[in-house]
């Protein structure tokens, strides 16, 4: 599926105050935006994965992630890696936003956080004491 959404119009599919209806459920534009790394008035959203739709899911209601976590623990993520950057790009825009709403961006935060210890049993982003880099 192909969706290419503008400020007010969606092709193909119901766009209704932020949210684009896939399949009969409802998600946000601005989370999709963000989890697919697809920003600006125009973006084409291209075959979403399912993982990702899921995902958008969570972090729009994050009292859903108890009755998730076998699902993600169990769904087969197409492209792990670009899985994993989605879950970084929501901690850094949580953390760069929290400002704005301390609530909704911890909650943000601990979900993604959480997906990523329970699927690669550790945080990217987090420094882990006694490992060094090498910076050339």
């Amino acid at each position: 599926m192909t969706y290419i959404y503008e400020k007010y119009n969606i092709y193909g599919e119901i766009f209704i105050n932020g949210n684009i209806t896939i399949e009969q459920k409802k998600y946000s534009l601005e989370i999709l935006g963000l989890i697919t790394g697809k920003i600006g008035n125009k973006t084409e959203l291209v075959d979403i994965p399912n993982e990702l739709l899921i995902l958008c899911e969570v972090l729009d209601e994050p009292y859903k992630l108890p009755y998730l976590l076998e699902t993600f623990y169990s769904i087969k993520i197409e492209d792990e890696q670009a899985f994993r950057f989605s879950l970084l790009r929501v901690q850094v825009d949580s953390d760069l936003r929290m400002h704005e709403d301390i609530q909704k961006h911890q909650q943000r935060s601990y979900v993604t956080k959480t997906i990523e210890k329970l699927l690669y049993r550790d945080l990217m982003l987090e420094l882990t004491e006694g490992i060094e880099f090498d910076v050339d």
